[in-house]
C-alpha cells in the first residue's frame, strides 16, 4: 500500500521496560512489550488490534499517543515521524490524535464537572477562547454523543457507566482529531450498553470522518466495527488482513484458537465446530521463547519454528501471517 494512502504507518515498533535492579538485589531484566510490530490505517478506516491480555496491544497505542516514547522503531503520521519530535513539536499534532480510555471511572477527573472536562481540551488548544461559545460547543458535543445539555452540570460520579463513556468520547471529539485510538472503550460495560457505544462509534465515524485503532480481547465486538484486524501475541503481529478474511480463512494456529473460543449462538453449530485447545501459560515477555514466539502452545508446530523467527508475510493478496506452515 501506498504511504499517501495511509493516514498512519507503523514501522518495526519496539518498547522494551527496564524491570528489577531493585532495593533487593534483583538482576535487573528487559520486558519485551512491543518487539517489532507494522502495520498502517488508512483515513477514515477502523484496524482492530486484538489479543490476551499483556500481549502489547495498549501499549502499542500508547507508543503512538506518544505517551510512551518507543525504544526503536517509527510512527508516521500524517507523514511525520513522531518518534523524532519534541514536546513542543509534538503539541500541535496531539490534537489531531486523541484517545478514549478503558475505564470510564478513572479517566474523568471527578472534582471537574462533565461540562469542565470537555471544556478543557477546547481551552488548552485555543480551538475557542470565548467561554460562552466554550458553553454552546459542549451543548453540541453532548448532543453529538446521546447526552443531554444538564449532563453539563453533573459530576461523573452521578453518571452511569455508559454515560461516562459518552463523556469521554466527547472530550476525545472536541479537538476535531483525525485519529482516534479506542482502548478497550466497552470492556468495562454491560453488553447491552457496550451495542450502544460501539453503534456511537461508527455513527460519529461516518459523520466526521474519523479513523479508528480498536484495540479490545472481544472477537466479536472487533467483528462488528472494524474494516480489518491485526492480531497480537507476546508482542508481536502474528495475522493482518480484512474483516471477512480473517474470521473466514483464519491462517495462523494462534488466530484458529482464539476464534473457536468465541460461542456461536446456534447449538448444532457450536456442536459441529472443531476446538482448537491451546496447551500451557502465555510465556513471560521477560524471557520470550527463540524462534516463532507461539511454538510452545502452538498445536502444528515443528522443529524448525524452535529456531526460526517467521516473518509477517503476504501468503494471499492482503492477507499477512507470521507462521512458518502457513
Amino acid at each position: 500500500m501506498s504511504s499517501a494512502a495511509s493516514l498512519l504507518e507503523v514501522r518495526d515498533l519496539v518498547k522494551h521496560f527496564r524491570v528489577g535492579g531493585g532495593l533487593f538485589g534483583s538482576l535487573p531484566g528487559v520486558v519485551r512489550a512491543v518487539d517489532g510490530v507494522s502495520f498502517e490505517i488508512r483515513r477514515g478506516e477502523t484496524l482492530g488490534l486484538v489479543g490476551e491480555s499483556g500481549c502489547g496491544k495498549t501499549t502499542t497505542g500508547r507508543c503512538i499517543l506518544q505517551l510512551e516514547r518507543p525504544t526503536s522503531g517509527q510512527i508516521v503520521f500524517e507523514g511525520r515521524d513522531l518518534t523524532v519530535l519534541s514536546e513542543d513539536e509534538l503539541r500541535p499534532i496531539r490534537r489531531k490524535m486523541q484517545v478514549i480510555f478503558q475505564d470510564p471511572y478513572s479517566s474523568l477527573n471527578p472534582r471537574m464537572t462533565v461540562g469542565q472536562i470537555i471544556a478543557e481540551p477546547l481551552a488548552v488548544h485555543g480551538i475557542v477562547a470565548d467561554r460562552t461559545q466554550r458553553a454552546q460547543r459542549v451543548s453540541e458535543l453532548l448532543s453529538h454523543v446521546g447526552l443531554l445539555p444538564q449532563h453539563g452540570h453533573r459530576y461523573p460520579h452521578q453518571l452511569s457507566g455508559g454515560q461516562r463513556q459518552r463523556v469521554g468520547i466527547a472530550r476525545a471529539l472536541a479537538v476535531e482529531p483525525s485519529l482516534i485510538v479506542c482502548d478497550e472503550p466497552v470492556s468495562a460495560l454491560d453488553v447491552s450498553i457496550q451495542a450502544q457505544i460501539i453503534n456511537l462509534l461508527e455513527d460519529l465515524q461516518a459523520q466526521f470522518g474519523l479513523t479508528y485503532l480498536f484495540v479490545a480481547h472481544d472477537l466479536s465486538v472487533v467483528r462488528h466495527i472494524s474494516d480489518r484486524v491485526a492480531v497480537m501475541y507476546l508482542g508481536k503481529i502474528v495475522e493482518i488482513t480484512d474483516r471477512k478474511s480473517l474470521y473466514d480463512i483464519p491462517l495462523h494456529p494462534y488466530t484458529k484458537a482464539l476464534l473457536s473460543a468465541v460461542p456461536i449462538p446456534d447449538p448444532e453449530l457450536e456442536a459441529q465446530r472443531e476446538r482448537v485447545v491451546l496447551g500451557g501459560e502465555v510465556p513471560s515477555p521477560l524471557n520470550p521463547p527463540p524462534g516463532c514466539v507461539f511454538h510452545p502452545r502452538c498445536p502444528i508446530a515443528v522443529d524448525r519454528c524452535r529456531v526460526e523467527v517467521p516473518a509477517l508475510r503476504e501468503i494471499r493478496p492482503g492477507h499477512r501471517a507470521a507462521c512458518l506452515l502457513a
